[in-house]
């Protein structure tokens, strides 16, 4: 499909309505990629073009959010001017690598750790209700939460989110609403610095990444302002239940993986034909 193919308007008015609806979710709680690849997907994007695609839409939905966080003083700047660095460095080397390397073992490892904090929010009622003592010092949180999340997130991409929020909560000892608001923020970096990798392959279609740009811009912003509004009662269960769909998703579509024949061995038990 080339970059220049015609869409008709009433498709590219769904994919905004999508875009919207993941930069909503991704601003809330991450994750937003599970409603903006199958769209782009089923509009006849093929994988090599829908990727670079995402993330260009990504981008101006982790913008919105974290400029609203901003605006509103939750995040200062100058105080992550570091990791925003080494975030955006590291993203370009994770694209990069994406292109020659097969991400697949990832896709095993992820799904387990997704789970793992789903299941810490729903049992550890108090992490991230108020700030707490920072584990890690910024420079040991800078020079290797940074750099290793900063790479996954151009490598392979689903979850980053939820793995910042935490990252945040847990090394930072901040709050849930504090963490993702720094979480766009970073989130925001990693995309640029990915996005720049995909667009000079050549493997953004534009006419579709503005049309789903311009409603993750907007839906960013409602999810960003939400989250200031309602809090950590809004974030927790958000990221909780993302975490799991994410997990779904990735164990969903790769059915050569131990995970999906695993749990596809167990329903069969359970459930005999």
């Amino acid at each position: 499909m080339p970059e220049t193919i015609d869409i008709g308007l009433w498709l590219l008015g769904a994919l905004a309505l999508a875009g919207f609806v993941a930069g909503f979710i991704d601003a809330v709680a991450g994750g937003g990629g599970i409603i903006a690849l199958p769209a782009l997907l089923l509009a006849g994007v093929p994988a090599s073009m829908a990727l670079g695609t995402l993330k260009f839409q990504a981008t101006a939905g982790s913008f919105s959010a974290a400029l609203t966080f901003l605006r509103q003083g939750v995040v200062n700047p100058r105080r992550i001017r570091v990791l925003l660095a080494i975030v955006c460095l590291a993203s370009i080397i994770g694209a990069v690598t994406v292109q020659s390397v097969d991400p697949s073992f990832l896709e095993s490892v992820v799904p387990i750790l997704l789970v793992a904090i789903a299941i810490y929010l729903i049992f550890a009622r108090g992490a991230g209700q108020a700030p707490s003592k920072p584990r890690l010092h910024p420079l040991a949180f800078n020079s290797t939460i940074g750099p290793a999340l900063g790479f996954y997130d151009g490598f392979f991409g689903p979850g980053t989110g939820t793995f910042w929020a935490i990252a945040f909560v847990l090394g930072q000892g901040q709050d849930l609403v504090t963490a993702t608001a720094h979480t766009k923020v970073v989130n925001f970096l990693s995309n640029v610095g990915a996005l720049v990798t995909f667009i000079l392959g050549g493997k953004v279609l534009w006419q579709v990444g503005i049309a789903m740009g311009l409603g993750q811009l907007l839906g960013a912003r409602l999810g960003a302002r939400l989250v200031i509004r309602r809090g950590v009662g809004l974030v927790r269960p958000f990221v909780a239940i993302m975490s799991l769909i994410v997990t779904a998703r990735i164990i969903w579509q790769n059915p050569d993986s131990w995970l999906h024949q695993a749990i596809a061995a167990l329903w069969n038990a359970a459930v005999p034909i």
